[in-house]
């Protein structure tokens, strides 16, 4: 295979982690088939589609963690804190703690989105050079 080929399909293994923006779970499915359908191509491509299915499926965790963090916060906004003989309020309280934390988490969640876009272009562009490109905090599933 020419070199530049083998850089245009690292590139596209990365920048396939975009079909997440259109249908669910598309940023793991997308970039597993493009890197199993190349993989035997070279070493290149095989090293970079790993390091991309890898980062996909260590950053939906990572969110998975987030969100299960956040619901006890977005839950306890709810409830009032007014409770007479045995007698729950349904109440969407957003007091300056309860509407913090809801902000703090889904800023939060908005600067991790926005770094994954960062990181997903940056390593497909190493990728079309032929460089080799590591993402940080990746979990290795597939060695």
């Amino acid at each position: 295979m020419r070199q530049n080929n083998e850089n245009t399909n690292a590139f596209l293994i990365h920048i396939s982690a975009f079909a997440g923006f259109v249908f669910p779970f598309g940023s793991i499915i997308t970039p597993l088939i493009v890197w199993q359908t190349l993989k035997d191509r070279s070493a290149f491509l095989d090293e970079q589609g790993k390091e991309a299915v890898n980062f996909n499926i260590s950053y939906s965790l990572y969110m998975f963690l987030a969100s299960i963090i956040a619901v006890p916060f977005f839950i306890r906004s709810f409830f009032n804190n007014s409770r007479n003989n045995w007698h729950y309020e349904w109440d969407f309280d957003l007091g300056f703690d309860s509407l913090f934390s809801i902000i703090g988490f889904t800023s939060l969640v908005g600067i991790i989105g926005l770094i994954k876009v960062a990181l997903i272009i940056l390593a497909a562009i190493r990728a079309n050079k032929g460089e080799d490109y590591k993402y940080p905090l990746t979990i290795k599933f597939i060695k």
